[in-house]
């Protein structure tokens, strides 16, 4: 696609007027530099890891533990990615611009921010750091830190213990215990004390009467489990 869009551009630059040519050639200028195609290959390395669990999380029919296991699995990936793939990265983004003859910065030499302001200040990095500290680690540290909120300890937590409800786990041992544990620690208010003691009671008919059942075998998400226990009530 870069090269086409170049070219497309390139012919806008030649036979456009006005202002259309001042975009376009505005618009090949940026795309046609080292940081630009850095920053894309980036985003495309941190999609290709993080696109497994967007996909999970937009699915209806929600499989609790496939998710679970994406969320710590999308996580190792991106801090191995950070840990081990920066010389993997600059190699590819540099074997890109040499092919299209983008020129390519001399690493090595000091970094100094745009802009006015920027042309007073004297920075001791160097521009590898720059690309590598400043845009490289800290895109992949904002994917974690988003991770990390999105799926604290606690929301860990009542996922795990959510799953033994989740059908797709029919043929493990059904969990009782952590369905108590999920009304007394995130249902404080929805169940009174004779409730969750009769809990662990009914449970023990859940799993010998529901779990057994044929149709529950064919359920594929808690959503279907709770239309269907409505229904037969």
């Amino acid at each position: 696609m870069f090269s086409p869009v170049c070219e497309v551009l390139l012919k806008v630059i030649e036979e456009g007027t006005g202002s259309i040519k001042g975009d376009a050639d505005s618009a090949y200028e940026t795309i046609t530099t080292f940081e630009f195609v850095f920053v894309l290959r980036l985003e495309k390395e941190i999609l290709g890891i993080t696109d497994l669990l967007c996909q999970a999380l937009q699915r209806k029919s929600q499989d609790i533990c496939n998710a679970l296991r994406l969320v710590t699995s999308t996580k190792v990936l991106l801090q191995k990615m950070k840990n081990e793939r920066w010389d993997d990265l600059l190699s590819c983004v540099t074997t890109f611009c040499q092919k299209r003859k983008i020129e390519i910065p001399d690493l090595s030499s000091s970094y100094s921010s745009r802009g006015a302001r920027a042309r007073k200040e004297h920075s001791n990095h160097t521009l590898e750091h720059h690309y590598r500290v400043d845009i490289f680690n800290e895109a992949i540290n904002c994917q974690l830190m988003e991770l990390d909120h999105r799926f604290n300890d606690n929301s860990m937590e009542f996922l795990n213990l959510s799953a033994t409800l989740d059908p797709n786990n029919a043929n493990e041992h059904f969990q009782s215990g952590d369905v108590c544990n999920l009304a007394q620690k995130y249902y404080p208010e929805d169940f009174n004390d004779y409730e969750k003691e009769i809990l662990k009671t009914q449970l023990l008919h859940y799993e010998v009467d529901v779990i057994q059942h044929a149709y529950y075998k064919q359920l594929k998400s808690i959503s279907e489990l709770c239309q269907w226990l409505i229904k037969s009530s």
